[in-house]
């Protein structure tokens, strides 16, 4: 049976805090030093994957020590970042959601790769989203619940060079068959008005970020 979700673990910044939104049932994976955060936080991952550069050797051995299974890869001779790699696993196994955490940081070609990975979730119809201490994320290509979750504004961007038929209830600043153009901000900084928010589009990709200060 497919686990109801994959949580992902790499190696940006991570909320220790995080660990407690680990439910029992939950697959976890590690990629490279994400797989060391979760070692040293008393979790041992279902799988931790990578090329371990970043790690040294005694840290590698204890990520070795405590995780079910290791999928080591040559630094040099890959095509895949070590969470998309991750993210092809969690992918195989079918669940419910994805959720990757420590996926944004200091590397702007690395956190926008990964949102990109949420692309290729919607094309597998597994739902996904980013999170950190500042930002929740999320993809569609038709409809998306938003809860309240703490986050002060919603901005909406599109992924598509235009993102028609857009209806937002539930927000401050609602829009009726809007259209988004890529360079636009129109849509940033939205408010929730209720505990639920409701995102609905004709055509496109539409991101949804969930953020605070």
């Amino acid at each position: 049976m497919a686990a109801q979700r994959v949580l992902i673990f790499a190696g940006g910044s991570i909320d220790p805090s995080f660990i407690e939104e680990i439910h029992s049932d939950d697959l976890i994976i590690g990629a490279d030093r994400g797989a060391l955060f979760l070692v040293e936080h008393g979790v041992r991952p279902h799988f931790s994957v990578g090329d371990f550069d970043s790690v040294s050797p005694i840290e590698l051995e204890n990520i070795t020590k405590h995780s079910e299974q290791m999928l080591a890869c040559d630094a040099i001779n890959k095509d895949l970042t070590d969470t998309e790699l991750a993210f092809d696993i969690a992918i195989k196994q079918r669940p419910e959601q994805i959720v990757m955490f420590g996926v944004t940081g200091s590397r702007l070609d690395h956190t926008l790769a990964n949102i990109h990975l949420l692309v290729k979730s919607l094309e597998q119809h597994i739902p996904c989203a980013i999170r950190d201490h500042n930002n929740y994320v999320t993809l569609t290509d038709s409809s998306i619940t938003i809860q309240d979750q703490g986050f002060t504004y919603v901005s909406l961007l599109p992924v598509t060079t235009e993102v028609t038929g857009i209806d937002l209830t539930g927000f401050q600043y609602p829009l009726h068959n809007a259209t988004l153009i890529m360079g636009q901000s129109l849509a940033v900084s939205n408010r929730l008005e209720d505990k639920v928010g409701t995102v609905s589009i004709r055509s496109g990709l539409l991101l949804i970020i969930q953020s605070k200060d």
